[in-house]
């Protein structure tokens, strides 16, 4: 709710803004006769929308003078508007300047319900030679009501989709925001919030990345296992789709680092269509993607950008950090659009309008600086009244090469720049906006060094009115470290850091001991640890993936394959998950070697891959999507997902998962998915008395069913199966395994309207295995039945009905009995004697027949 409000809030802020320049487009067009007189009266005015309004609730107070003034950065000074409550006392709204249009905006909350009075009040001031009068407005009656008596009305939420929906979502439809997020970058801890995490392993399509699968034929033995091998993964060093971004619900990737040309592919995220395919410069990667929101005088809009960056820093983050240059293109078409050059080295943050900083800090020389982009390509003075990057080139050219200081041209791309104090050790490990920038000299120490470093920790303020205040500069006791020869290292840096900005919590490990300690980002201190130590093998490992901080919990997994949420503000062990390996085809131990993919909607999901698998691959690699809160287990599927660890891991947007899978080397989305129920009854015409047959099925008709060998597979359509099946059936569809025997379908409920227009339940049922599903029923009166089944939907499914008639006719007329007369006594006696007497007659007349014919 809160968030709904202070959007409707900028909304009416917004409208206001509006409002008043139209006035002063129309009052630009009008000549002025400001210069040909010294004095001249001015017009002042105040309104409030909503009015009604709810005690309690805001109404925005729009005020002014109907006088433009000057230029953009120009504005009438010390305006003020005085409010009258129900009961007679005044308040002074102000004072105000406004915009160049003569007004402005304010937020007022009235608590009391009956009718306020609002007036402005403009005073007398000059501007380029000529005075402008006071003047007041007329009052204004603000009616203040009873939310419980009177409701004030507002525009109805669209509410969140209840079936498969598709991009582009309406802008009117604003609560949707909650489940459409972009993964523009690999985010701090892999959070990814905005997002209806999946609940099944259900696919909604796939497509081929490269050559991948069984080898098969001739190398069904090879190796030193002598057995079946498959196609190249990429790991290690040559990892396939590790530039993969989602943006708008549309996924953009590259196939590999060594492809080429390295062509970019755009794909609906939500059908799986290719949109286009280009390369960009000379094979370069997309580095990132941008939704910024941009607000002008005269325009307002999110706008987006594929960003493809040169330069910075070596591999492996190593080596001098040069300038970079940042070219811009239009996710819709591909096309160039814009390029800044020399952008500095620094510490990337990001703004609430997706505008992006970043922190850039000398420690010899003594100063830090906050670059922002946006007062680089947005200004006034190259024009941008009307919509971002108005020009097509920038210079973000950030120090002199000789003397380490900021270059005056550049100065417009800085929001500040002041002196810290000289010398801080280490290197800038992490940076919140407009708050503070952490420091240390243990950075992300790769996993090959051994020289025990002390360790400390410093802080400078980057709030407004406060930036580059010391905030601590502490050194932690590391003498057990340095005595027991260990190796401690942040966890996580590198851009994909394992620091809470929330509880201003980072977290440093000891990697023979693997523990971990929590630092305090307030002090510099250390507040918990030693944790208890994890298994040795968890001293090795990406630490990239590894170790994510989410809903105050450390979540750490590694080699050894056991997932542990530690408290993040004690050190307590919450809960353990072991990904085990019933079958034991992992090397590493007996459970899966595995990383955090991403965290989203209260689940964390872990896939498995590893450094530099052995062919043939260990077959079985799991993913799993875990509840973060106690770790309970929501769905996992064997041998369906195998990650990679050089190339691109799962990532999440539009609340669809996208994954590259290296057992076949093609690309999966995960997701809910359509469905179709069909319904029909036999016979359609019935007589009362007798039982209808109402058969149907319900068939899964994700974009992925469309591929042509599944429609060969299945030709009446993929069936649509319970969701404790999905993860096996899964692999049954997509992945050609054996049809599995516990596959159980999902329920249908069967209604009707009858002749006399009364809907209701008649019963339910479950479809099999094969998407079927039939029901007997006996209609009760006559007349015409229009029947529905339904398919409520479920954790891997949206749903689908669909709708037949039949007809109960009256059962056939009986024939009547015909009455019986009681027979008479000659019918009973007489009637059969003479026919008794005629036998006899008859007998005889043959007997003598019989004699004569004897007699010689």
């Amino acid at each position: 709710m809160e968030k709904r409000e202070k959007m409707k809030n900028l909304c009416k802020r917004n409208l206001a803004i509006f409002l008043t320049l139209l006035f002063a487009i129309s009052t630009f067009l009008v000549p002025s006769n400001a210069n040909a007189a010294s004095t001249k009266a001015t017009y002042a005015f105040v309104d409030a929308m909503p009015n009604p309004v709810n005690a309690g609730a805001q109404t925005l107070v729009h005020f002014g003078i109907t006088e433009p003034i000057g230029t953009a950065q120009d504005g009438w000074k010390d305006l003020t508007v005085v409010v009258t409550a129900p009961d007679g006392t005044n308040e002074t709204l102000g004072p105000f300047k406004t915009d160049s249009t003569g007004a402005t905006a304010t937020n007022y909350v009235p608590d009391t319900i009956g009718n306020y009075t609002l007036q402005t009040f403009f005073p007398q001031q000059d501007w380029s030679g000529v005075t402008y009068k006071a003047s007041s407005s007329d009052p204004l009656t603000l009616k203040v009501v009873d939310s419980a008596v009177e409701t004030v009305a507002q525009y109805p939420a669209v509410p969140l989709p209840t079936e498969y929906w598709t991009r582009p979502i309406d802008a009117q439809a604003r609560e949707w925001y909650t489940i459409s997020g972009s993964w523009l970058r690999t985010p701090d801890n892999k959070y990814a919030p905005y997002n209806d995490g999946p609940e099944t392993a259900h696919i909604l399509w796939t497509t081929p990345l490269t050559t991948g699968g069984l080898a098969g034929g001739e190398l069904g033995l090879v190796g030193s296992a002598a057995t079946s091998v498959g196609m190249e993964t990429g790991d290690a060093y040559e990892g396939k789709w590790s530039n993969r971004i989602i943006l708008n619900g549309k996924l953009y990737y590259n196939v590999g680092p060594y492809v080429m040309p390295n062509t970019i592919y755009c794909v609906d995220l939500h059908t799986g269509e290719e949109l286009w395919a280009k390369t960009f410069l000379d094979n370069r990667s997309i580095s990132f993607g941008q939704l910024m929101y941009f607000q002008s005088y005269n325009y307002q809009g999110t706008f987006a950008y594929l960003w493809v960056t040169t330069g910075g820093a070596g591999m492996f983050g190593m080596g001098p950090p040069s300038p970079e240059n940042w070219y811009a293109f239009d996710p819709n078409t591909g096309d160039w659009v814009a390029t800044i050059n020399n952008v500095p080295a620094g510490t990337t943050v990001y703004g609430r309008n997706g505008d992006i900083y970043r922190y850039v800090v000398n420690q010899q020389q003594g100063w830090a600086a906050l670059w922002n982009m946006t007062a680089l390509v947005v200004t006034p003075d190259a024009g941008s009244w009307g919509s971002a990057f108005s020009l097509k080139t920038f210079n973000a050219s950030a120090t002199n090469a000789a003397t380490g200081q900021l270059m005056p041209t550049a100065q417009r791309a800085y929001t500040w720049n002041v002196t810290i104090p000289k010398g801080l050790p280490g290197s800038v490990i992490s940076g919140f906006l407009d708050d503070r920038i952490i420091g240390s000299n243990i950075a992300s120490i790769p996993l090959w060094a051994t020289t025990p470093q002390q360790c400390v920790v410093w802080g400078i303020n980057t709030k407004k009115g406060q930036e580059g205040q010391l905030l601590f500069n502490n050194t932690l006791d590391s003498s057990t470290w340095i005595a027991g020869n260990q190796t401690i290292y942040w966890v996580n840096t590198g851009g994909q850091s394992a620091f809470d900005a929330g509880d201003k919590i980072g977290v440093i490990q000891s990697k023979e001991l693997t523990s971990f300690y929590g630092i305090s980002f307030e002090t510099g201190k250390m507040i918990w640890g030693p944790s208890k130590s994890e298994t040795y093998l968890d001293a090795y490992g990406d630490q990239l993936t590894t170790r994510q901080i989410a809903y105050h919990n450390l979540y750490t997994v590694g080699v050894a394959g056991v997932l542990r949420a530690y408290n993040v503000n004690t050190g307590e062990l919450v809960w353990s998950y072991a990904i085990d390996d019933p079958y034991t085809e992992s090397l590493a131990s007996n459970n899966w070697w595995s990383g955090i993919m991403f965290i989203t909607d209260g689940k964390i999901y872990v896939g498995s891959s590893e450094h530099s698998a052995n062919q043939p691959l260990p077959r079985g690699a799991p993913f799993v999507c875990l509840n973060a809160t106690d770790g309970s287990v929501i769905w996992r599927a064997n041998g369906l997902f195998r990650q990679t660890d050089w190339g691109g891991m799962a990532i999440i947007g539009d609340s669809i998962i996208a994954t590259m899978d290296t057992y076949d080397q093609r690309i999966y989305a995960i997701g809910k998915g359509p469905t179709e129920t069909a319904i029909s009854a036999n016979p359609k015409v019935t007589t009362y008395g007798s039982s209808i047959q109402i058969e149907g099925t319900i068939t899964d008709i994700s974009p992925g069913t469309e591929d042509a060998a599944l429609a060969l597979r299945f030709p009446n359509g993929v069936p649509a199966v319970s969701d404790e099946s999905q993860s096996d059936w899964m692999l049954y569809v997509y992945k050609q395994f054996a049809t599995p025997s516990n596959v159980t379908g999902v329920p249908v409920t069967l209604s009707v309207v009858d002749s006399n227009g009364n809907y209701r339940t008649i019963g339910s049922t479950t479809t099999t295995a094969d998407g079927f599903f039939s029901f007997n029923w006996k209609p009760d009166i006559e007349g015409q039945y229009t029947i529905y089944a339904f398919f409520a939907g479920s954790e891997a499914y949206w749903p689908s009905h669909d709708v037949t008639s039949f007809a109960v006719e009256p059962a056939a007329a009986t024939a009547s009995p015909q009455s019986t007369v009681a027979p008479s006594m000659a019918d009973l006696y007489f009637l059969p004697a003479i026919a008794g007497l005629f036998v006899a007659i008859i007998i005889c007349i043959a007997m003598v027949a019989l004699v004569l014919r004897k007699k010689p």
